[in-house]
């Protein structure tokens, strides 16, 4: 097992679920009011590290209340918190989510806060872990200027650069992308990054190459129900989604990248890692939140011989 760290954002998710989406305007009666840990680096982080890996998570949180919610989750868990920067200044940040309970499809507002203000001397505090680990994963949800930055110290240093491309902004520079060993964009994502809409593997193919070209070594696009594209070293091939009655998809993607990362830190080929992402993001999406939605490793085990059976 190779140590692995994840580089983002951590926000507390303030979650209602509603009979259906309100309209500009309108106001909705909801069902439901969850509080709780999230952000796309820290649901990832979480999702790895109950997978089974041994991962540095690295993130920035205020000096207030809403901070002793990353920290009380980490302890739940048994994860280090070695790399929690802390803003003086800045509160932590929060998601507004509003999720529809009978097609669970959502709707989220992220206030990014401190981890917004990821800064030279967080980072350098951050540079021995990031060093020492086989795989750095990224988002696209703390300043950009940090990603660039330990994206550069990682890629010196021989560590494997993922960068999941979410929230999609276009925000990427073509010296971030070039050198990093894979990219995880959505299907939306992946035809914002290449203006090529994807509608099987052809033009999933076609899409991969565009983003090969600009130095990235292998793509990965997740197609939702349809599965998962991995083109690895110019051979492609779709990975099955499994199917599950879905109550809420929030942090799906974030279950599957936090698998990912946990397979491939277990020496994994990137299609079998995206068999196992598979399953870690299908069992998180039949329970409710993000971060409390992602399964141990039991879980994931006892699912995928229950469903290759």
């Amino acid at each position: 097992m190779h140590k692995v760290t994840v580089f983002g954002s951590f926000v507390v998710d303030l979650m209602a679920r509603t009979p259906y989406l309100p309209a500009p305007g309108e106001t909705v009666k909801g069902s439901l009011f969850r509080q709780g840990p999230g952000g796309k680096g820290f649901n990832q982080g979480i999702a790895a590290h109950k997978a089974g890996a041994d991962v540095n998570m690295v993130t920035k949180i205020g000096r207030d209340s809403m901070a002793m919610i990353a920290t009380d989750a980490m302890d739940a868990v048994g994860m280090p918190k070695d790399h929690l920067c802390r803003s003086d200044t800045d509160a932590t940040g929060i998601a507004l989510i509003m999720v529809d309970e009978n097609t669970s499809q959502n709707k989220i507002v992220i206030v990014p806060g401190a981890c917004a203000t990821i800064n030279d001397a967080d980072i350098t505090e951050a540079t021995d872990c990031i060093v020492e680990s086989k795989y750095l994963l990224l988002q696209l949800e703390v300043n950009q200027d940090a990603n660039e930055k330990v994206a550069r110290i990682a890629k010196q240093h021989g560590v494997k650069v993922i960068v999941n491309t979410a929230p999609y902004q276009d925000i990427m520079s073509d010296e971030f992308l070039n050198g990093c060993w894979l990219v995880t964009p959505n299907e939306v994502e992946a035809e914002a990054m290449t203006g090529i809409v994807i509608d099987g593997i052809e033009s999933a193919d076609r899409a991969a190459e565009v983003i090969r070209s600009k130095g990235v070594s292998q793509v990965l696009i997740t197609l939702g129900g349809r599965g998962v594209y991995v083109n690895m070293d110019g051979v492609s091939e779709i990975v099955p989604a499994y199917r599950v009655r879905a109550i809420d998809t929030t942090g799906a993607g974030d279950a599957f990248n936090g698998g990912l990362l946990c397979a491939l830190a277990e020496n994994k080929s990137l299609p079998e890692a995206a068999r196992f992402a598979n399953a870690v993001a299908a069992i998180s999406v039949t329970r409710l939140g993000t971060t409390p939605a992602m399964p141990a490793r039991s879980e994931v085990d006892e699912f995928i011989r229950a469903h290759n059976e």
